[in-house]
């Protein structure tokens, strides 16, 4: 069984990261997307809030490509959290150059921890390449319009938290 972990804080998760998930879906027959429990990053949503999120986000496309897709909170190493998934690979989503850089030496050090580990990276698709959780946050707190950027479902849920 090939088994794939996609990693990332999902705060919250956008059409971007739904993108790069229904892609690695076809890539493996488990999808694990990996919550980061980040505690230095603040997040908006619980951890619970955004494992629901994520869990409401995919149900749909695990049933349409046949892969498992199960959500996965983690506070270690990401190599560890692939050990303990299993995963034989990372998938990571790229945006711009900018992200290749970071992620390029996050390679580096995971074939350090574990050169059995491969990651993948997947290019976002165009219309999703400037989307980040963090403009989507700000664009709703400001009161702009993010129907682009993220499902119906997750926009009713930044718009509780900035009307409350």
């Amino acid at each position: 069984m090939r088994i794939g972990l996609y990693p990332g804080t999902f705060d919250p998760i956008t059409l971007g990261h739904v993108d790069i998930i229904r892609r690695s879906a076809g890539l493996v027959d488990r999808l694990v997307i990996g919550v980061a429990i980040n505690r230095d990053k603040g997040p908006l949503f619980s951890l619970e809030e955004r494992v629901a999120m994520i869990e409401h986000e995919t149900a749909e496309l695990s049933a349409q490509t046949g892969t498992e897709i199960v959500v996965h909170p983690f506070e270690n190493l990401l190599i560890d959290c692939a050990r303990d998934v299993g995963a034989q690979l990372i998938v990571r989503g790229l945006r711009a150059v900018a992200d290749f850089e970071y992620e390029y030496q996050m390679v580096g050090m995971n074939r350090a921890l574990d050169s059995s580990v491969e990651t993948v990276f997947l290019m976002a698709e165009a219309r999703h390449q400037a989307i980040a959780s963090k403009l989507v946050k700000e664009i709703a707190r400001l009161g702009g319009d993010i129907s682009k950027f993220v499902t119906p479902a997750v926009r009713e849920q930044l718009l509780e938290k900035f009307n409350r």
